[in-house]
């Protein structure tokens, strides 16, 4: 496949899937169907949260260890959210239930994921972030409800800056950075003579991403309300 002409955000997903093939084969040797593949990603989230509430109960807060191994698995769960496709494809099992199941299973995937992201941050009285993770979580879901919506209308809408993959890698990245570097300096906090409070801590490794995919999340969602009318505005 020549992927010269393609948009970047193509090609590094053909790169992946060429790298992943293998594994993919693999499980299609292993009797997997995508539904199951998918089904196992979502596990994989359920276990995100797990780790994020036990992580509030049992850690304190400047233990950011749990938020590393939380990021490590939603990175893990998100390459099984694209192996189920690779797996249909590949293994000729594409069916119109199994896209639908596929699209179910994602959003239960982050809501679970932000619940626990949400419940470590009150459980360690980060208010203010744990608002913007809610406003990511919602910013999340109508990126994803607007292209379904606008594709029960005929109409194309896949474009933004934080579509699912870009969101599990920030999440995922940024938590398992928080938690390797949390520690090495520990709970690290930074003050600026004059101003009466903290500017920085190392939660904000994990947190300051979340605020960008909450700002980012909410103007894809606006953008391809936006796309989509000017889009039914020539079809009418």
């Amino acid at each position: 496949m020549n992927i010269s002409n393609m948009p970047l955000r193509d090609k590094l997903q053909q790169i992946i899937y060429f790298i992943l093939n293998p594994f993919v084969r693999l499980l299609i040797k292993m009797g997997l169907t995508p539904n199951m593949v998918t089904t196992i990603g979502f596990l994989m989230n359920i276990v995100v949260a797990i780790i994020f509430i036990f992580g509030a109960e049992a850690g304190n807060r400047g233990d950011l260890s749990y938020v590393g191994w939380a990021g490590a698995m939603i990175l893990f769960a998100g390459l099984f959210d694209m192996l189920d496709g690779q797996v249909a494809r590949m293994g000729n099992m594409s069916s119109k239930f199994g896209a639908l199941f596929d699209s179910v299973l994602d959003r239960y995937s982050e809501l679970v994921t932000f619940l626990g992201i949400c419940y470590y941050l009150v459980g360690h009285h980060y208010f203010l972030s744990s608002l913007f993770a809610f406003i990511g979580l919602i910013g999340s879901m109508m990126v994803s409800y607007v292209r379904a919506r606008a594709e029960g209308l005929g109409i194309e809408c896949k474009g933004g800056l934080m579509q699912r993959p870009e969101r599990v890698v920030l999440l995922g990245v940024s938590a398992l950075l928080c938690g390797i570097i949390g520690n090495y300096i520990g709970d690290y906090k930074l003050f600026i003579p004059g101003i009466p409070f903290q500017v920085f801590e190392s939660i904000s490794i994990f947190t300051i991403p979340i605020t960008v995919l909450a700002i980012l999340t909410n103007i894809t969602a606006i953008n391809r309300l936006r796309d989509s009318r000017k889009a039914l505005e020539k079809m009418s």
